[in-house]
């Protein structure tokens, strides 16, 4: 099993730049997106689903802004859109974060795959507090799905790069949203006590510059591989053991992010 991730930045924008001649080439099962930054009456029937594919949808109620999406060559036996759907029921209080769209999730039998879209804080004190309110509610959900019995995996920008290997410039980041301690705390609690595996580094547990998936487009980030490693796909121990591939696509440009690929034994 072939699963994507990739934020899109833009499903438009990311259509201009190729993004269904290069996934038609590669033949994935899922593909998980975020950052959609459109509505349903913006989106082509390509883009709602795509040849050989199913697609599910989770728009922000926000023109132009945030969404998730997830296109299947399978169709699920179920599709939750948002976290006050999910795991545990009609949860209290995530309608703002609903409102955002950054949750949707497929099953299949026993799997779950969701792609996810955590808030970033980078543009000031509001939304680095959201951020931190976000990750306080979404634990309980995580912690839930971890003892659900479901093989789950977690496809997304989780907007945090966790260790100093996940980013160029970690000493200069060190109080910026993204690299704050607090953030990475919440990772590390996630992966050593609540049990959840980072797919990516179990595979490639010691590597540095080629993790990268995001790049700012100030300054020559791109060019100079000054980057960030804060898309993951995040499974449950049983279905993390079933990773024998992983990489990150950077031969072409779709937005800011590189998809980030990983194949699965079935």
């Amino acid at each position: 099993m072939k699963i994507i991730s990739l934020n899109l930045n833009g499903i438009r924008s990311a259509t201009n730049k190729g993004l269904y001649a290069w996934l038609k080439k590669q033949d994935a099962d899922i593909i998980c997106m975020q950052e959609i930054k459109a509505q349903v009456t913006d989106m082509t029937t390509e883009m709602l689903n795509p040849e050989g594919y199913y697609g599910y949808f989770h728009y922000a109620e926000k023109k132009g802004y945030s969404g998730v999406g997830i296109y299947t060559k399978k169709q699920p036996d179920a599709v939750i859109e948002g976290l006050g759907n999910s795991t545990l029921g009609n949860a209290h209080g995530m309608q703002d974060i609903d409102s955002e769209g950054r949750y949707i999730e497929a099953r299949f039998g026993n799997l779950s795959v969701v792609s996810l879209y955590l808030p970033s804080g980078s543009s000031g004190e509001e939304r680095q507090a959201f951020k931190f309110s976000v990750m306080e509610r979404f634990m309980p959900q995580l912690q839930a799905l971890k003892a659900s019995g479901r093989d789950v995996v977690i496809c997304g920008d989780w907007n945090i790069a966790h260790q100093e290997a996940d980013l160029k410039n970690w000493k200069g980041n060190k109080k910026n949203s993204g690299f704050l301690p607090e953030e990475r705390a919440w990772l590390t609690t996630l992966f050593d006590e609540v049990g959840w595996v980072d797919v990516y580094r179990r595979l490639h547990p010691d590597t540095t510059d080629a993790c990268y998936t995001w790049w700012s487009n100030r300054g020559q980030a791109w060019a100079k591989n000054v980057g960030w490693r804060i898309d993951y796909q995040i499974a449950t121990p049983e279905f993390a053991a079933k990773a024998v591939v992983t990489s990150v696509y950077k031969d072409e440009r779709f937005s800011d992010h590189a998809p980030l690929i990983v194949e699965y034994t079935d």
